[in-house]
């Protein structure tokens, strides 16, 4: 791809960086809850290929905005790189958090979600990308145990199972690998232009389930049913949870390391657990605490090994 206006521009002053950083966390944290009240209105499928498919919508004019949008041309090398990074961060990720979020709780996902960087970290190294340090493997046993301990968890928690996890696990691991394949191009795409063909990709790809989804409840008669309170999860889910925060999210990827970008959000899994049990009620558990604890603690040995 060329681009008429030149290289990459110098990093973002620290206020920048730290408003995005917050920015980023506090969204995606709401949107836990968001996810958790839309599916008590749409199927979880539909749902998430909603999702997709409005923001995939948001971005075109957002897109088409750009005047730097119009001095771009694309190669089949561009084109692919969308497809496959689309599949992985819109369809994958997005779709497997949110059909997941139906079966589990808030806590369950908020921690699966938040060991992002050592999935990120599995991935570079069996990519050939990082070493894997003792301290490392060290962390990644860590945090995995926290996990484990959330698994046994499930069996005596009504709110979360271990399909719910295992989903969210899938999407999880959709986003690290967009993470980890994303930083190698991340100096040839702007964030706009990155975000909005990814979304274009991943929207294309789920747009037939987004009409099946959309002609079922128009035929049942439940379109018409839904509560506003669907429609603005949903809404806030596309607009706010996709587009804005995976833009962020990719423009800061210019200037960190995958692994390091992804330690950032230690803080997602604790504001997601708070904003669960205070506004749906879920219940907090000794598990939870301790599997929590353990990933957490696994995040920092992994960290602590990359320092």
């Amino acid at each position: 791809m060329e681009d008429s206006a030149g290289g990459v521009k110098g990093a973002p002053s620290r206020a920048a960086i730290v408003a995005s950083l917050a920015g980023i966390i506090l969204i995606w944290a709401v949107n836990f809850v968001a996810v958790k009240v839309g599916v008590r209105y749409f199927p979880a499928l539909t749902l998430a290929a909603f999702r997709v498919t409005l923001a995939t919508l948001v971005m075109i004019p957002v897109y088409l905005a750009n005047p730097a949008a119009r001095g771009l041309r694309f190669s089949g090398r561009d084109i692919w790189t969308f497809a496959y990074l689309g599949f992985f961060s819109v369809v994958m990720n997005q779709v497997g958090f949110t059909v997941g979020l139906r079966y589990t709780s808030v806590t369950h996902s908020a921690v699966i979600v938040g060991m992002g960087p050592v999935y990120a970290l599995v991935l570079a190294v069996l990519m050939k990308l990082e070493k894997a340090t003792r301290a490392k493997v060290l962390g990644m046993t860590i945090a995995f145990a926290g996990i484990a301990v959330l698994a046994a968890d499930n069996v005596k928690s009504a709110h979360s199972s271990l399909l719910g996890d295992a989903i969210v696990f899938c999407g999880s691991m959709g986003f690290a690998l967009y993470v980890v394949l994303g930083k190698r191009v991340a100096r040839r795409y702007d964030s706009l232009t990155m975000t909005a063909f990814n979304h274009f990709a991943g929207g294309l790809l789920i747009l037939p389930l987004a009409v099946r989804g959309w002609w079922a409840l128009r035929v049942s008669g439940e379109l018409g049913r839904i509560a506003w309170q669907g429609w603005a999860a949903m809404v806030y889910m596309a607009v706010f949870a996709s587009a804005l925060a995976y833009l962020l999210y990719f423009w800061l990827l210019r200037y960190f390391e995958p692994s390091r970008l992804s330690a950032f959000t230690y803080a997602l899994p604790v504001v997601a657990t708070l904003m669960g049990i205070v506004w749906l009620g879920e219940p907090a558990t000794w598990g939870q605490a301790v599997g929590g604890i353990l990933a957490l603690a696994g995040l920092y040995c992994v960290e602590a090994g990359r320092g």
